[in-house]
């Protein structure tokens, strides 16, 4: 799949501003609603929303019970990532389908037979600026990592990001710059792990390396290794601070 074209076609695109706050969610759903419907040009049928990829799965499945339901996504890797959990899963009716979820893993998804991959449009205000944005949970890529080594999985799953740098002028949201990064050529042990915002890998996607030449499953077990040792570091540091000045005083 070439995401490239976007680094072109994104430029100087002006959107209207949307109504409320100019931050978060409701300035970055404008421009990801445009990626989606630049991709549809070029890929058709093959860009859904991650809901809507669900929903036409077990519209075609209906016969499915519950159970088989959960198991529709054959790769276990991509299912864990897709689908809604098992409480969810089962509630799903034609009548009562999956709707837009801020949590889902994808912003924009693209399906090619048994390849999927994950897009997710992150925007900056380049007026403001401020920390790195937060990508994607660093258990949840752990989870993914091994998921991918425990069933082989390395040809099922890709994962790129679309950063646009904006600014507003005359009322419009305009992009200034656009940059698009895949994750598996990242340096893994460049992530930033955010622990005090619920273990979120936090990146800006201009800043994110892409010198990584090793393959999937090399990627895999470095991520393992980066988040194993991230996990350490913090044991020590919670017990440097709140246990160790507190024991003493259990001794008689």
């Amino acid at each position: 799949m070439v995401l490239d074209f976007l680094k072109k076609d994104l430029v100087k695109v002006k959107l209207p501003k949307p109504i409320g706050e100019l931050s978060g969610h409701n300035s970055g759903e404008p421009f990801a609603e445009y990626v989606l419907e630049k991709l549809k040009e070029k890929y058709d049928n093959k860009i859904l929303k991650q809901y809507e990829y669900l929903n036409n799965l077990y519209l075609s499945n209906p016969n499915c019970s519950d159970n088989e339901r959960l198991e529709l996504i054959k790769s276990n890797s991509v299912a864990y990532l897709l689908r809604r959990g098992k409480d969810a899963t089962k509630k799903w009716t034609k009548e009562k389908q999956f709707t837009y979820k801020q949590n889902d893993t994808a912003d924009i998804l693209y399906v090619d037979n048994n390849l999927f991959n994950i897009i997710d449009v992150k925007t900056t205000n380049i007026e403001k600026g401020g920390q790195p944005p937060n990508i994607i949970s660093a258990t949840k890529v752990a989870e993914m990592c091994k998921l991918m080594i425990e069933n082989d999985e390395y040809n099922d799953i890709d994962i790129n990001y679309v950063g646009i740098y904006w600014s507003l002028e005359d009322n419009e949201l305009v992009s200034k710059s656009v940059e698009v990064k895949n994750l598996f050529k990242s340096d893994p042990k460049d992530l930033y792990i955010n622990w005090a915002a619920a273990m979120q890998i936090q990146f800006h996607i201009h800043k994110l390396s892409q010198d990584f030449t090793l393959g999937k499953k090399e990627w895999c077990k470095n991520y393992l290794k980066y988040f194993i040792g991230s996990v350490e570091n913090r044991k020590k540091t919670m017990s440097r601070k709140f246990i160790e000045p507190y024991e003493k005083y259990l001794k008689d």
